[in-house]
C-alpha cells in the first residue's frame, strides 16, 4: 500500500516555509509523494487570481519529483470540503494510506469541519506548527493535544503528529506585505516564483 500526503492551501504566494514543510513530511512519515491542492476560492480570504497561485506553485515544485501539483478543486463544486477532496482522490489514488498535512491554525479548526467524523477516519494528520511568534514545540503539542480531546468529545479518535521543521520566520502575509512595502523577497520564495512575482506585479498594491 503506497502512503501518500495532501498539502492543501492557498499559496498565496507559496514561499521556503510550505516547501520545507512538504519536504519533511516526506521524510518524516515517510511518504512517498506531496500532492499540492491550491485551493480554488478561499473562504474567508481575499488572494490573487487561482492561476496565477497555481503557476507560482508549479515553479516551486517542480524540481522535486515526490512533489505533485493537483487541480482536483477545479472540477469540484464552490464550496470545496476537504472530505470531497479526499474521496476525489482516493478515487484516482487507490489502495493508498493517506495523510494530511496542515497548519496548527488549520488544525484547531477540525473539531468543526463538515463531515469530520468521516475524515478523519480516512486519514491521518500531519500537522506543521507555528512558524511565527516565538511558540515552541511544547506549545504546539499541547494544542493538538486539546484538539485531539476536543474530538474524542465528539467520539471522534485520530491519529496525529508534529513535523519537526526548522523554525523559518516566513509567511505569505509577510511576503506580501514586504512587496508592497517594496522590500527585497529574494531567499523567502523560490527563485522562478520571485521572478513570477515581479513579471505580472503581483502584490505590489
Amino acid at each position: 500500500m503506497q502512503q501518500l500526503a495532501i498539502f492543501g492551501g492557498t499559496f498565496d504566494p507559496v514561499h521556503w516555509g510550505h516547501l520545507l514543510i512538504a519536504e519533511t513530511a516526506l521524510h518524516q512519515v515517510p511518504v512517498e509523494q506531496i500532492i499540492w491542492v491550491p485551493s480554488l476560492n478561499p473562504p474567508h480570504k481575499q488572494a490573487v487570481a487561482f492561476q496565477h497561485r497555481l503557476e507560482m506553485l508549479k515553479l516551486a515544485t517542480k524540481d522535486n519529483p515526490a512533489f505533485t501539483v493537483s487541480l482536483i478543486e477545479v472540477n469540484t463544486p464552490e464550496t470545496s470540503y476537504a472530505i470531497n477532496t479526499l474521496i476525489d482522490l482516493a478515487a484516482d489514488y487507490p489502495n493508498t494510506h493517506w495523510y494530511w498535512i496542515v497548519g496548527l491554525d488549520t488544525f484547531q479548526t477540525l473539531p468543526r469541519w463538515h463531515r469530520r467524523h468521516e475524515l478523519t477516519q480516512m486519514c491521518d494528520w500531519l500537522i506543521a506548527p507555528r512558524l511565527l511568534g516565538g511558540e515552541n514545540i511544547a506549545q504546539s503539542e499541547l494544542i493538538c493535544k486539546q484538539v485531539e480531546h476536543q474530538l474524542r468529545n465528539q467520539s471522534i479518535i485520530i491519529d496525529w503528529q508534529l513535523l519537526h521543521i526548522p523554525l523559518v520566520g516566513v509567511s505569505s502575509s509577510l511576503i506580501r506585505q514586504l512587496i508592497r512595502e517594496r522590500q527585497s523577497i529574494r531567499y523567502l520564495v523560490a527563485e522562478p516564483v520571485r521572478v513570477y512575482i515581479a513579471a505580472h506585479n503581483l502584490y505590489a498594491k
